[in-house]
């Protein structure tokens, strides 16, 4: 629920080690953490001692490629059918930088390959920068803006679910200090990903109870990606060297709305914004138009990324800020897309269906991949929602989104259009993982079941 900024178009560079803190300039790097995504988002790697970083270079990473197909409960679904082949991760030194709550540690991104010989392997990274050659072949470079919300939690056996939320007061939403962030610690965190490169810019208390979004700037589509991916991770682990939990889980609460993935996202045709014209209509482009045309024409299937989890969808419900229908409308927050005010080099369009949980990498690929159909295919968006879009006539609502994991699934396993342009090798090992996920899901006795069915039954 951020106020909007000028859409930024070029990346701010990594922070060096001039941007430390006076106190840790100068202590020297003993370890380098070479990181990538795994297909739920996960950040995997090794710490690699400096000394051997120059051969981590030379040779890259390997790693049991089984990891992109395992799902979080710790099962292999997809590898062994190949006998559990490597990956190779080759550390990308552009995106190295200091961590500077780990005085002496670097972290450094890694792009992915089979073994020599091996098969293709699903790669999040990869995928962004396929959606961007596809998008640099009209001409048009995407610009994307990430918003993420977290909850920051702390275990309690005493509290259902063993959490317990930090801050539990109502209507603290745009709140900052310490009623919002008792000791500075989110605000610590703020600090640290500004001094790490990240282009935060501000942060806030979020609508829910212990609910915080921090901000990024904007940037081309891969360094957006890379900025909400190391967000994810290192919020996660500087809440653990508090004590605490930050967690991007869509709903865990049943008395609290969730959390979400934004993607603010534009066009750039020349070094200008292609979704502004002053002269068309309502002084928007064509371009944007059909760019909103793919993404409603794909919404079921780009539905299981942007909400890639059983849980996701308990978030998806009338009132809760995030739609329930195909549509867009102009800065109406309770459509699928929304259009802010703002004109000129900031004319942009916002998805709002994203789950927390989304993988950034997949997510943007595939939100790339259905405008670039939609522009391709000149897809014109229908007319615009006006109101409350939860209960707009049905004739203009749009089509209903999938209402659970399942049926987003099947929708993404139908899109051809999707599949081929995220690729073959990530959409396969998704669907399987996935719904490996539903079936321990659909065979599992929960609290809920308990509570409904024991005393009476």
């Amino acid at each position: 629920m951020r106020e909007e900024t000028t859409m930024q178009t070029k990346a701010a560079p990594a922070a060096g080690l001039d941007a430390l803190p006076a106190e840790r300039q100068g202590v020297p790097t003993t370890s380098v953490r070479v990181l990538y995504p795994d297909l739920h988002g996960v950040a995997r790697g090794k710490d690699v001692p400096i000394a051997e970083f120059d051969h981590a270079m030379e040779k890259g990473l390997c790693f049991c490629s089984a990891v992109m197909g395992t799902d979080l409960r710790h099962t292999p679904v997809r590898g062994g059918e190949e006998g559990y082949p490597d990956l190779i991760a080759r550390p990308d030194v552009a995106t190295m930088a200091p961590l500077p709550w780990e005085p002496g540690v670097a972290v450094c991104l890694a792009d992915l390959g089979p073994a020599e010989g091996g098969h293709p392997i699903p790669d999040p990274r990869g995928a962004v920068r396929a959606g961007v050659d596809a998008l640099r072949a009209l001409g048009l470079d995407p610009v994307v803006g990430p918003e993420l919300e977290f909850f920051l939690v702390r275990r309690d056996p005493s509290a259902p679910n063993g959490i317990a939320r930090r801050v539990d007061n109502l209507s603290m939403v745009y709140t900052v200090g310490p009623q919002a962030d008792p000791d500075g610690v989110v605000r610590g965190m703020t600090e640290s990903l500004a001094q790490l490169g990240l282009g935060v810019f501000a942060y806030n208390h979020e609508f829910m109870n212990s609910q915080y979004e921090i901000n990024l700037r904007h940037g081309d589509a891969v360094t957006a990606a890379d900025r909400a991916f190391l967000l994810k991770a290192c919020v996660k682990d500087i809440a653990a060297q508090h004590g605490l939990v930050a967690t991007f889980m869509g709903k865990p609460f049943n008395d609290q709305g969730g959390s979400g993935t934004h993607l603010h996202l534009s066009l750039n045709r020349d070094g200008r914004n292609a979704f502004d014209d002053a002269e068309g209509r309502d002084g928007v482009s064509d371009e944007l138009r059909w760019f909103i045309g793919g993404l409603l024409a794909h919404a079921p299937a780009l539905m299981a990324f942007l909400n890639p989890t059983v849980n996701a969808y308990r978030r998806i419900q009338p009132d809760s800020l995030a739609p329930t229908h195909a549509n867009w409308g102009w800065d109406n927050r309770s459509t699928f897309v929304r259009i802010p005010p703002e004109r000129g080099g900031a004319t942009r369009i916002e998805i709002r269906v994203g789950d927390g949980a989304a993988n950034p990498y997949l997510a943007i690929a595939a939100a790339l991949a259905a405008g670039t159909d939609g522009i391709r295919r000149r897809l014109d968006a229908p007319a615009p929602v006006a109101g409350d879009a939860y209960r707009a006539d049905p004739a203009s609502a749009g089509d209903s989104l999938p209402a659970s994991l399942d049926e987003a699934l099947d929708a993404l396993e139908a899109d051809e259009v999707l599949s081929a342009a995220v690729g073959p090798e990530i959409v396969g090992t998704f669907l399987a993982v996935k719904r490996f996920e539903l079936e321990r899901h659909r065979a599992w006795v929960s609290d809920w079941d308990v509570a409904e069915y024991l005393h009476h039954l």
